[in-house]
């Protein structure tokens, strides 16, 4: 009964299926890929934590101790930024509350662009820090990051999530746990980030924490209890019984500013929550060891004992604590500020590691001293009216203003003119920034992602996990102001590794990708607004992909003579999908997406192709893989083998063997079924139920395969897979079958094989391009 339950980490890849054959793990920022240094298990960490404490002076570990790095992250409009402007009202950052639509002329204060305030959304994550006094004699510093819901932008929260210690991830008590908190479940699994789960929305009709609690542990695979019982429900809700103390707590003012705490329970309410408490000690005795021994002798944990377990599994990421309440109508924000004080980690609480270059790239482990040398990631940019702001996490030692610091990708020393603290678009000045805070800077040419150091270390950290583009468009200036367009477009590729610009040579036209249409658009939109570049722009496009579905042997010799030295190169082997190949050959540890990688192996016996040619082979093979021969689209999940060939002593070189491997390779590949691939996405709709018939109506015509339907008290939630093809223009269809009422969230899924008749018309379309 009381067996310890696994908690799933590891590094599982969104979308790396669109990649090259290089693992999408993370990326050195001097060279090379390595997987990310943060998949141990939290035993094995705590062992190093509590090794590395020693190094900490009493001075940092004071202040450390009252600090915490939280990011709020959840599902479109569950409410992070109007929960954000609590967190701020209440801690005394603003003075007043603000819509987050911005209908007051104000807007809420982490969404500062014009943009998000018009659209109602959050388009770039937003830092800022603020104290939080929980008694006159003992205050915290948080440093906060306010991230978007919306796929398009899940590089904010990627980025925000690499550098964050602990999280509030907010569910909707109507809703439930949706789409996009899978998908930033995910996120914060991939950087093993501890959690604490705020239900929203309670005031409205058809809440219900309880159901939300259950989809937690069943989708989310957490292990969840409610830390809190409502006091009324949906319109009447007024407060909250704190389970772990017994006491009630009743939100008052006209804001929810004052909280009234009694000792009484609702009568009506004391069956609840001995149920739940009972609960909540029962769950904790599955993850930790004291309330199990507590649990088995039949004994009744104390309150230190229950909060103590919560930290420990908390931190440990093998449980989440549960709060309820409302961030619109101003109740349960407080004690979800005590809850981030009591259960989430501070930055030395958390194995920060590190690559030493100097050392054959072995890992290093951070310590969160002043004294040390010091490590900081630039983990985000922004072009402000003083140049490129560089946000900063310092992991270790200290930066000061007017100090050297020493930029590791380039090995180049830059000064630190300036270093601010970021409350959204407002700064403050700071003369000294200490290990675990969260700092920006101007000044600093980088890119995201890159380290820095104070010289005395070569020390680099591992980067975010990048997904690869799923949409393009064509993109072309109206006006001839090229300067500008270069200027915008190299900005927003520096600001976002996410969006993509290349020029094709084919259709002479400059093509933009990213996550999806709303991305892109969001783009186009701030060219117009930042640079004064309007742009037309073509039709979006599908990010395709080829493979092959079967295996077949080439036996190709490439023989070019024409006076003088000729060329000479003999290639034989075999090609097969990834899926066909021997897990051995392949690195089957790769993790879920290993059939959509590329492999190049050889197997050549007694010399007969020298080392530096099979290296041309390989780079031949690669070259392919970029370009394949059905529509010129990347290649996937392609396995060849070299196993034997001929040289020649005069005429061989490493440019015969590398044609001489592209010749083989589409021979081999036009022989093994090869295939077009489409991507096909999770989409979510969300509607009310007079329109079910309907929506379900629309996914069949577009041929979308559904997969669940869930009813709530008044709208339903459809989850369906479909080509991304069909899905061009769908927010309007779904506005129209749904008198504007309907809406929906997608993402990408995985690669699958196109239907025939758009394969062969791609096809034809990619041959007759080639022909003119």
């Amino acid at each position: 009964m009381f067996g310890r339950i696994s908690h799933a980490l590891g590094l599982k890849s969104l979308a790396s299926a669109g990649r090259s054959s290089l693992p999408q793990g993370v990326l050195s920022s001097k060279r090379g890929f390595h997987f990310s240094s943060k998949l141990n298990t939290y035993e094995e960490e705590k062992v190093i934590i509590d090794e590395l404490s020693g190094q900490i002076s009493d001075t940092d570990v004071a202040r450390l101790n009252n600090m915490r790095n939280i990011g709020i992250s959840a599902h479109i409009d569950s409410g992070k930024t109007t929960f954000t402007e609590r967190v701020l009202f209440y801690t005394g950052r603003i003075k007043a509350i603000h819509d987050v639509r911005g209908r007051d002329g104000v807007g809420a204060k982490m969404d500062h662009m014009d943009l998000e305030r018009e659209k109602g959304i959050t388009i770039q994550s937003a830092a800022t820090y603020c104290s939080w006094e929980r008694s006159p004699e003992k205050s915290y510093h948080f440093n906060l990051i306010d991230t978007p819901g919306h796929i398009d932008f899940t590089i904010e929260v990627e980025r925000a999530l690499r550098v964050l210690d602990g999280a509030v991830l907010v569910v909707c008590a109507v809703s439930g746990v949706q789409s996009q908190t899978v998908t930033v479940d995910r996120q914060m699994k991939r950087y093993n980030v501890p959690r604490i789960t705020f239900i929203n929305k309670m005031d409205r009709m058809g809440a219900n924490p309880w159901k939300a609690i259950d989809q937690i542990r069943a989708k989310l695979k957490i292990p969840a209890a409610a830390v809190q019982v409502p006091i009324g429900s949906e319109k009447d809700l007024i407060g909250a019984v704190d389970i772990i103390h017994n006491k009630s707590i009743y939100y008052e003012g006209a804001q929810g500013e004052k909280l009234r705490i009694t000792e009484e329970i609702p009568e009506e309410l004391k069956d609840l929550v001995a149920e739940k408490r009972s609960e909540l000690i029962e769950t904790l005795a599955d993850v930790d060891d004291e309330i199990a021994e507590c649990f088995i002798d039949e004994v009744e944990p104390t309150i230190d004992q229950i909060k103590g377990a919560i930290r420990r599994s908390t931190i440990a990421r093998k449980f989440t604590p549960v709060f309820m309440g409302s961030a619109l109508a101003n109740k349960g924000i407080q004690p979800v500020l005590d809850g981030v004080c009591d259960y989430l980690p501070d930055p030395s609480e958390i194995l920060n590691t590190a690559l030493d270059l100097a050392n054959e790239e072995k890992s290093v482990n951070l310590v969160a001293a002043s004294n040390s040398p010091a490590v900081a990631l630039a983990f985000k940019l922004e072009e402000g009216k003083y140049g490129q702001l560089t946000y900063l996490r310092v992991y270790q030692g200290k930066l000061r203003k007017g100090s050297m610091i020493t930029h590791v990708k380039t090995g180049k020393k830059v000064k630190l003119a300036r270093l601010v603290r970021m409350h959204s678009e407002e700064m403050e000045d700071v003369d000294e920034i200490h290990a675990g805070e969260i700092c920006a800077t101007f000044g600093i040419d980088c890119a995201s992602g890159d380290t820095f150091t104070d010289g005395s270390v070569d020390y680099s950290m591992s980067s975010m996990f990048v997904p690869d583009a799923v949409v393009s468009l064509s993109i072309l200036p109206k006006t001839k102001d090229a300067a500008n367009f270069s200027k915008a477009v190299n900005r927003f590729q520096k600001e976002d590794p996410t969006f993509r610009v290349h020029f094709d040579k084919d259709s002479k036209e400059t093509i933009i990708s990213g996550m999806g249409e709303l991305h892109l658009e969001i783009y186009v939109e701030r060219m117009k607004r930042e640079y004064n570049v309007e742009c037309t722009v073509g039709r979006p496009r599908v990010a395709y992909r080829e493979s092959i579905l079967s295996a077949s042997a080439f036996d190709y010799t490439h023989k070019k003579q024409s006076g003088g030295a000729g060329q000479f190169a003999k290639v034989m082997g075999k090609m097969e999908a990834t899926s066909l190949a021997d897990p051995e050959d392949i690195g089957a540890t790769l993790g879920d997406d290993v059939k959509f990688r590329n492999h190049f192996q050889t197997k050549v016996v007694g010399g007969k192709i020298s080392e530096k040619f099979l290296l041309a082979c390989q780079k031949g093979f690669e070259d392919c893989c970029e370009k394949g021969p059905l529509t010129g689209s990347r290649v996937l999940g392609v396995h060849m083998i070299v196993d034997d060939g001929a040289t020649h002593v005069v005429d061989s070189s490493e440019m015969a063997f590398r044609t001489a491997t592209q010749f083989a390779f589409k021979q081999a590949f036009m022989q093994s079924q090869p295939v077009v691939l489409e991507p096909i996405m999770n989409v979510v709709i969300t509607a009310p139920n007079e329109f079910q018939g309907a929506v379900i109506g629309l996914v069949n015509k577009l041929g979308g395969l559904i997969n669940d339907t869930e009813n709530q008290a008044d709208d339903f939630n459809l989850i369906s897979d479909c080509s991304l093809n069909q899905l061009f223009g769908f927010a309007s269809k779904l506005r129209a079958v749904t008198q504007g009422k309907g809406e929906f969230t997608m993402e990408f899924k995985e690669y699958q094989p196109a239907p025939p008749q758009l394969q062969k018309q791609l096809i034809e379309d990619h041959q007759k391009k080639n022909k003119d």
